[in-house]
């Protein structure tokens, strides 16, 4: 099994996985449980899969329906970055007018930097809108990974909305949507 690990990813060194081994035994999980997670992480996505500090949902009427920070600590420093950017997405809505009205999806892209963070919109053809909020450390990030997370987001949102026991304009409660958004924070350390 560890020349198979190592044949597949070879950015690991024998040393990292002996340390990534020990990890595991702390935190009680195993090296089989992980392992196909491990053999998934190529050269580019190693950063990618863990990057959003916070993420929100935003309904059409611009109340929140689902908001998930981290650390916990700067939530309402986030729920304020969050109602500030909501401002930049409509302008960009009425920028982009009629001519994306045919849409199905409209991805924003870059909503504006502050020193800290990038804020990253998106906005479905229902007027709900999603923020994501990146480190502006990771310079590794893609355009293309951002659109990636939305859509990951937005097709979570849409087994919300199907789901005959949620009722529309509630609060986001589902363990689904919460393990994708999850998938997509940066760990706290």
């Amino acid at each position: 099994m560890l020349t198979r690990l190592k044949t597949q990813v070879p950015l690991f060194s024998m040393n990292s996985y002996t340390k990534l081994r020990e990890k595991l035994k702390l935190s009680g999980l195993s090296l089989a449980s992980t392992h196909s997670h491990v053999i998934r992480l190529g050269r580019h996505s190693r950063h990618n899969s863990k990057m959003a500090v916070c993420i929100a949902v935003i309904a059409k009427e611009n109340y929140p329906l689902f908001i998930r920070s981290v650390p916990v600590q700067n939530e309402l420093k986030f729920h304020y970055t969050v109602h500030t950017s909501l401002d930049v997405v409509e302008e960009k809505i009425s920028a982009v007018g009629k001519a994306m009205a045919d849409q199905r999806e409209l991805y924003l892209g870059l909503l504006y930097p502050t020193e800290d963070y990038k804020v990253y919109g998106y906005v479905t053809n229902s007027k709900v809108k999603f923020v994501i909020v990146v480190d502006s450390s990771n310079t590794s990030l893609r355009d293309n990974e951002i659109r990636s997370m939305f859509r990951k987001l937005h097709n979570s949102f849409t087994d919300v909305m199907c789901n005959p026991f949620y009722n529309p304009g509630d609060t986001i409660q589902s363990k689904a949507f919460d393990s994708i958004v999850s998938a997509m924070m940066v760990q706290a350390s």
